[in-house]
């Protein structure tokens, strides 16, 4: 890191953080959010759910282990992140498996970060006063505060849209020497069909089409937009709904999709799906405050009584009251009661707003890829 180029992070409130320039030249504008995950800083870099958010990490040390070409989440490999902010940027990463700085990272990928700032004060300041918009650069405060107002609000937002592939693919890649068991006390089971599943690319994480390979599933990824109609006539096993950044509610046209598909194959979708999902129910759904981001977020299972710890990222959420008539809560935020999953029996759906690939994080809730399997072995009829 440069440390006598000053640089400053400005909030649309005229909160301004003076720190050190760090990555790219220039200046970048973005939602300012933080994630409380102590590891994983590479996966968050790359998660395109976090396209278009100046992402906080409240982690002090950030770039000790460097980054290497197996982590990104990404299926290009790049960050999705619009700024970095960081307490402590290590220059020196100490790790066999390292193949890069993440200064050296940031810089080639274009993303513009900001070092040395008091990144308590700063995730206090966005926990009392919410999420907003913020601008990093070392142009003047009052001229970063004049970007950050000027940059377009979350609410309302398709980001979809731009992280969605643009043609269909095939994906066969295995979780490797990193798997671990989806039922670690479980018996052996038979070796199931392979089953092949649709996958709607909002913006997935590489790691969970991973899961799904090693689930035995054969995947093809497709755009967004792709309508139900051509969905169906590639005859899959289920259908897959992922992650993705934005407002749910400026994805219409895959809300109106999963209403074509509700009732003719089993649907499983995570975060951004389980939004889409229920929207297309019939729920309804809004902005958080300062949204859950991280690897430690307490979810509750109704069915079991179980307590997960979730890996978690999403600033949208699920209406609960909304979700009564149209299908089931079946999880909950422990910490402040929102959606964490539903299910609709009937239209053969389900889906979480919490993320059982965990990468990073725990490994609490791998068991829900062999869910989605067995639905699909039952929808077959083995």
């Amino acid at each position: 890191m440069t440390a006598t180029r000053k640089a400053r992070l400005a909030l649309a409130d005229g909160t301004v953080f003076e720190g050190r320039a760090w990555g790219a030249d220039g200046h970048t504008t973005g939602e300012v959010v933080f994630t409380t995950g102590m590891t994983g800083y590479q996966e968050v870099l790359t998660d395109p759910s976090y396209h278009g958010q100046i992402v906080t990490m409240t982690a002090p040390h950030i770039g000790n282990t460097g980054v290497n070409d197996a982590d990104p989440e990404s299926l290009d490999g790049k960050p999705h992140v619009a700024g970095y902010v960081v307490r402590d940027p290590s220059p020196i990463p100490s790790s066999w498996r390292s193949q890069q700085t993440l200064e050296a990272h940031l810089a080639e990928h274009g993303i513009v970060g900001i070092g040395g700032i008091d990144t308590r004060r700063l995730t206090r300041h966005l926990r009392d006063h919410g999420s907003q918009n913020g601008c990093i650069g070392t142009e003047e405060a009052s001229d970063l505060v004049d970007r950050a107002r000027a940059a377009p609000d979350m609410n309302g937002l398709d980001l979809v849209a731009r992280v969605t592939p643009t043609s269909a693919y095939e994906f066969e890649e295995s979780r490797g020497d990193w798997a671990v068991p989806f039922k670690p006390h479980d018996p052996p089971r038979a070796k199931r069909p392979r089953r092949h599943i649709a996958v709607l690319d909002f913006g997935v994480k590489r790691h969970i089409l991973r899961c799904l390979v090693d689930a035995g599933c054969r995947i093809t990824g497709l755009p967004a937009s792709t309508p139900a109609k051509k969905i169906l006539e590639l005859e899959p096993d289920g259908v897959f709904l992922s992650n993705g950044p934005g407002d749910p509610a400026a994805v219409q046209y895959a809300v109106a999709t999963i209403r074509d598909l509700l009732g003719k194959k089993p649907i499983f979708g995570i975060c951004l799906g389980h939004q889409l999902l229920a929207q297309a129910l019939g729920a309804k759904t809004h902005k958080l405050k300062f949204g859950h981001r991280g690897l430690n977020q307490p979810v509750k299972d109704l069915a079991t009584g179980r307590i997960e710890i979730t890996t978690q990222n999403h600033g949208f959420v699920v209406d609960v009251e909304s979700i009564s008539g149209q299908a089931r809560t079946t999880h909950l935020h422990l910490n402040d009661g929102t959606s964490e999953g539903l299910e609709a029996p009937d239209a053969g759906a389900f889906s979480v707003q919490y993320h059982p690939e965990a990468a990073a994080g725990p490994h609490d809730s791998l068991y829900l890829f062999e869910r989605f399997l067995d639905a699909v072995d039952e929808s077959a009829g083995h």
